[in-house]
């Protein structure tokens, strides 16, 4: 072999091999970054197709309807723990440390992301509620087993509003 194929193999190793190691980089980055979303039947029992739970220190998303009553304030500081529901029978305890978004209320649809710190309790660190009457989370709707339709927007034109 002559030095010019020499150096030619050399630099598509070395390419190839660069390659790899920032491809093996970036998907150590993004597996860490990922939060999976849970129902809270499939925190307790593991998702249906796999039986995988989730491990304690797992950051996650957990979609799901509030308890009614399950909802206890701290009158000393900002922390909330409210239980979260599915249609399927399976409760979450979700505690927040921050301000509730002004829409969030008992016997709502809400999303919330946070680090699972037992089993059955979700530290969030960031919690959303649905927007309007009529709109449900996609996630959430298919989680509390609810179709997610459009509105018609000339019944809504006819009835005022």
């Amino acid at each position: 072999m002559n030095t010019r194929r020499k150096k030619r193999l050399v630099l598509a190793v070395a390419l190839i091999g660069g390659v790899a190691a920032i491809a093996s980089l970036l998907l150590y980055a993004l597996n860490s970054n990922l939060n999976l979303f849970y129902t809270p039947t499939e925190i307790v029992q593991g998702k249906k197709d796999t039986g995988v739970l989730p491990e304690i220190g797992q950051r996650i998303r957990i979609g799901g309807m509030v308890t009614m009553g399950s909802m206890v304030r701290d009158p000393e500081s900002l922390h909330v723990e409210f239980a979260v529901h599915d249609s399927l029978g399976g409760e979450i305890i979700v505690t927040y440390d921050d301000l509730l978004p002004d829409l969030f209320r008992e016997g709502q649809g809400i999303v919330a992301q946070g680090i699972l710190i037992e089993s059955g309790k979700l530290q969030a660190t960031e919690v959303l509620a649905k927007h309007d009457e009529n709109y449900m989370p996609p996630e959430v709707a298919a989680a509390m087993g609810q179709t997610h339709e459009k509105l018609d927007y000339n019944t809504e034109q006819k009835s005022g509003y």
